[in-house]
């Protein structure tokens, strides 16, 4: 299969924009990336999701003020246009350490919709299934041009319709083999995390009733690694981003300033090539990402409000190679996509 981190010299062409072809030198680390990603047909509901939200319990309820919402979704994820030879302007083009960067930007677009949720304590507020529960439109950054040693060599740009903006920043690394997945603490930072105790009632009732009878919210990327068992993952490339990184973060709108700040982004991608029995080979995508949101005041000590993870699991397939570009205006000079 094509190497995802083989990256050839920059031509001298300009900057310009064509579709997106899977195995383009130029894109580097995501060169395996372009077409459409998705859970159906191959692996539908492998998408879970868990929020806490403030919530007011109601009247005899008691607890905690907030709620923890879970989700089995299905997602599609698209990798169409590629911007090519994006200038940044350097002090002095003669310097090499200080001449002009040209940056590969490849968009992105993610839809997600929920098959099934449920809350604890339960607010009549989960939804129906079938309800779309996220949009977000982006860019993925090679950076590998003009890039100091110690910097970050890619970039992600997302922007979410509830009012949030990210720039998380990483690097790529290859396994020759499966990926090692982490485990994430999805416990709230700043309080006790013992399970046992009152505050963590929501997180007990799913730790102890599993969502859908396979989702435990306290170690949510269990499932990632079950679905890699028994699967023959001859290379991984792995995708890194992180929005505490220096030059990095999140810009939100006042409100969600102010009711549950989207404070902190990491995530990881898995791309991963699987051979077959039968010898022939097929493209699966893992990731796991997790958003802090800040609210309610801290009882530890520590500084700021309760960070509390809303972590996202996933694992696709490739389902097409195929870009449809035809909905994109073209850049002066450009001929076609």
């Amino acid at each position: 299969m094509t190497s995802p981190v083989h990256l050839e010299p920059f031509t001298d062409e300009p900057r310009h924009l064509e579709a997106a072809r899977t195995g383009d030198p130029e894109l580097g680390p995501f060169q395996l990336l372009p077409g459409t990603w998705a859970n159906v047909p191959g692996l539908p509901g492998r998408g879970w999701n868990m929020i806490a939200l403030p919530f007011s319990p109601p009247p005899g309820v008691g607890g905690p003020p907030f709620r923890l919402l879970v989700n089995q979704y299905n997602e599609e994820l698209k990798f169409q246009l590629v911007d090519k030879k994006i200038p940044n302007r350097g002090i002095n083009p003669a310097d090499p350490a200080n001449g002009d960067q040209r940056i590969i930007a490849l968009d992105y677009e993610q839809a997600i919709s929920q098959i099934a949720a449920d809350d604890f304590p339960q607010s009549g507020l989960a939804g129906d299934p079938d309800l779309a529960i996220h949009h977000e439109p982006g860019l993925l950054l090679n950076m590998a041009d003009q890039t100091f040693p110690g910097e970050p060599t890619i970039a992600r740009l997302a922007t979410i319709p509830h009012g949030d903006a990210v720039l998380a920043m990483g690097n790529p690394s290859v396994l020759n083999g499966p990926p090692v997945i982490p485990t994430v603490n999805a416990l709230p930072v700043g309080v006790s995390q013992d399970l046992d105790s009152r505050y963590l009632a929501a997180y007990k009732h799913f730790h102890d009733n599993l969502f859908r009878g396979l989702f435990d919210p306290t170690d949510p990327t269990a499932l990632l690694k079950a679905a890699n068992e028994g699967v023959n993952i001859v290379r991984t490339t792995v995708l890194e981003f992180d929005s505490t990184v220096e030059r990095g973060g999140i810009n939100n709108i006042p409100f969600i300033v102010r009711q549950a700040n989207a404070s902190e982004m990491k995530a990881t991608f898995f791309i991963q090539e699987i051979e077959n029995e039968d010898g022939t080979n097929r493209l699966r995508l893992q990731y796991v990402q997790d958003v802090l949101l800040d609210f309610f005041p801290r009882t530890d000590g520590g500084p700021g409000r309760i960070k509390w993870p809303h972590v996202s699991i996933n694992t696709m397939e490739k389902v097409s190679d195929v870009v449809d570009t035809s909905s994109y205006a073209r850049m002066p000079g450009q001929d076609t996509l």
